[in-house]
C-alpha cells in the first residue's frame, strides 16, 4: 500500500517577507481603484451577487488590466514564483481584474471562501488568492485577515502581500478605527485534479 503524501515545500498561505510596492506605488493603487465606479461589497459573486451588511460591509471598485498594467506585471510575477514555490497549482493566470477595497471604521467581511465547491460555476476555477495592504498599518485599528479558524491572524505591513489557496475560509475582521485598504485578487486556472 502506498501513502500519499503531499510535498514538504508545499505551504498554502504565503506571506511576501518584502513589500510588493512602495508606499508611493501603494498611493497610486489607491488612487486608481477611487477613480473607478464604486459599490458596496457583494456576497454570492457574479450576476448572484448580493449586498449583505450581515456578513460584509465594505466599498469596493474594479481596476481594468489596461489602467495599471506595471501593477499587473508585479502581481503577476510575484505569483508565479509564489506558486512554483508554494503551491504547485495547475495553470495559473490572472483571471478576473484587482478589487480595491476599503473597510471603514466598522467594515468587516466574515467568514468565507473565495472558490465555488461547484466547479462547473466558476471556470477558470480560482486557485489562489492574493491581498495587498495599501494603507499604512497606523492608518487602521482592527482589520486583520483571520485565516482559517479565530486567532490566525495575518497582519502585513504596508505594500506587502499574503496569498492563499482559495478554499481557505477567511474573514476580515471588524475595523475599529480608520479606514483599511486593499487589493485583492484572484489566479484561476483550470479544475483541480
Amino acid at each position: 500500500m502506498s501513502l500519499i503524501a503531499e510535498p514538504r515545500w508545499r505551504s498554502l498561505i504565503v506571506e511576501t517577507t518584502t513589500p510588493l510596492f512602495t508606499p508611493e506605488q501603494c498611493q497610486l493603487i489607491i488612487n486608481a481603484g477611487r477613480s473607478e465606479p464604486r459599490e458596496d461589497g457583494q456576497v454570492g459573486g457574479g450576476a448572484k451577487g448580493v449586498v449583505d451588511t450581515k456578513t460584509r460591509t465594505s466599498h469596493i471598485s474594479w481596476i481594468p488590466f489596461n489602467k495599471m498594467p506595471e501593477m499587473y506585471q508585479t502581481i503577476e510575477r510575484v505569483l508565479k514564483q509564489t506558486n512554483g514555490n508554494h503551491f504547485g497549482f495547475d495553470g495559473i493566470q490572472l483571471t478576473e481584474p484587482a478589487q480595491y477595497t476599503e473597510y471603514p471604521e466598522g467594515g468587516f467581511y466574515d467568514w468565507h471562501i473565495d472558490s465555488d465547491v461547484n466547479c462547473a460555476n466558476e471556470p477558470p476555477v480560482r486557485k489562489i488568492s492574493m491581498t495587498c495592504l495599501l494603507s499604512h498599518e497606523s492608518e487602521f485599528e482592527g482589520g486583520g485577515l483571520e485565516l482559517m479558524s479565530e486567532g490566525k491572524i495575518a497582519r502585513p505591513k504596508q505594500g506587502q502581500a499574503i496569498f492563499f489557496a482559495s478554499f481557505i475560509r477567511h474573514r476580515v475582521v471588524p475595523i475599529t478605527k480608520g479606514i483599511r485598504k486593499s487589493l485583492v485578487l484572484w489566479a484561476g486556472g483550470p479544475p483541480f485534479k
